[in-house]
């Protein structure tokens, strides 16, 4: 676990350590349950890869509803990136895809019955089993990235959250990196890649084709923050970037264009790296798991303009070095507002989800650790991926 984790980092920079997809979301009936799903990533030889669903309460409390095997094996591993869990909710059906790095495949699972659909594979040579498979998913389509072997896989989505392999494209980063986050607004795939680089792709025949806007990030170009995952404003017209690096940084690309443009930078706080992002539902704020401050910073986030404004930042998160090592990827109470709560995958031995109570009026926010934080996830000794459902609309 431990190779692999430095394996992330030095593909970030050398000098320091180191999805979500297009959801397009019908109203859920008040008395609908609400889950935070995790990708366990269970590693190891015969053993299963399992995801758990927890079901979020009153206050945003966690409690183990069931334990789902994925029929693959994990990694325990991989970059904090990449989004290894993808919810889609329709008026027909309601999944959650979790992948397999090791054994290279995509689970379905139905939300409903919570039973897997079936274990889908890409190419002979589509391959995650260094870093992880990524994957976000609309109604028609499901997209994962292959990180080592540097391809995009295209998906049809079936009834029944079954998937039926159509084809992958090959990608490299401008310097040679590695695909990693992925996020999907209406017919427009944005990545980054692990040395600094990011490109956009159209999506409207199914598979991606480049729109050949493929760039280094602005803050990149000084050698000390690498984009690493994704997100995109509900209009499309943004797409946001959580960076790794010594500090918050976050960089903001106009896409209204149909293509990246040069991102903006944005210096939020001291705490350690940005490498997962999540807008809120009401796109008020951007939550940024600090990874390696292992903290959760909130921006505030102007969906006009693409502006983002010094928020809040929570304590030092519970059980940080004597639990866990490393925060992860971010998931929500509620799919209206704030998100009510914030949650954060907490990467140990055994792992742990941090719940995060949010508030925020008047140009003022807080965020502060629930007393009954962490929930313990004692299947995951490699928990980096969080969905959550019912998802946001977008």
């Amino acid at each position: 676990m431990v190779k692999l984790i430095k394996g992330l980092f030095y593909l970030a920079a050398a000098a320091f350590f180191v999805l979500v997809g297009t959801r397009q979301s019908s109203a859920a009936p008040a008395s609908v349950t609400h889950y935070i799903i995790t990708n366990d990533d269970v590693a190891g030889e015969d053993r299963i890869n399992t995801s758990t669903f927890f079901t979020s309460g009153a206050g945003g409390a966690l409690k183990v509803a069931t334990s789902i095997n994925l029929g693959g094996t994990g990694i325990n591993g991989g970059y904090f990136g990449t989004p290894r869990v993808a919810v889609l909710e329709s008026s027909k059906q309601n999944c959650v895809f979790l992948s397999n790095a090791f054994s290279g495949t995509i689970a379905g699972v139905s939300i409903t019955t919570r039973k897997v659909s079936g274990d889908f594979a890409g190419s002979k040579t589509d391959a995650g089993t260094i870093n992880g498979i990524g994957m976000v998913v609309n109604h028609s389509y499901l997209y994962a990235s292959y990180t080592d072997s540097n391809t995009i896989g295209t998906f049809n989505v079936h009834s029944g959250c079954k998937l039926k392999f159509v084809g992958d494209i090959s990608v490299e980063g401008l310097q040679g990196g590695v695909i990693d986050g992925m996020a999907l607004h209406d017919t427009m795939l944005v990545v980054t890649y692990g040395d600094g680089s990011i490109e956009s792709f159209n999506t409207s025949n199914g598979v991606p084709v480049s729109n050949a806007d493929e760039q280094n990030s602005t803050g990149s170009k000084g050698g000390n923050t690498y984009p690493n995952s994704v997100d995109i404003s509900q209009d499309g017209h943004y797409a946001l970037f959580g960076d790794t690096a010594t500090s918050t940084i976050i960089e903001v690309s106009d896409i209204s264009s149909g293509a990246l443009t040069p991102t903006l930078v944005y210096h939020l706080g001291s705490a350690i790296s940005s490498s997962n992002i999540l807008l809120s539902p009401d796109e008020t704020l951007l939550y940024i798991s600090n990874t390696q401050g292992d903290r959760i910073t909130a921006a505030f986030f102007d969906s006009a303009t693409g502006v983002l404004s010094a928020g809040c930042r929570s304590g030092l998160l519970k059980g940080y070095v004597t639990d866990w090592s490393y925060l992860g990827g971010l998931a929500l109470a509620r799919a209206a507002g704030t998100g009510s709560v914030v949650y954060a995958a907490e990467f140990g031995a055994p792992s742990s989800i941090a719940i995060v109570k949010v508030k925020s009026s008047g140009g003022v926010c807080t965020l502060k650790e629930a007393p009954d934080s962490p929930a313990q996830d004692g299947a995951s000794s490699g928990l980096q991926s969080l969905g959550f459902y019912p998802p946001r609309k977008f």
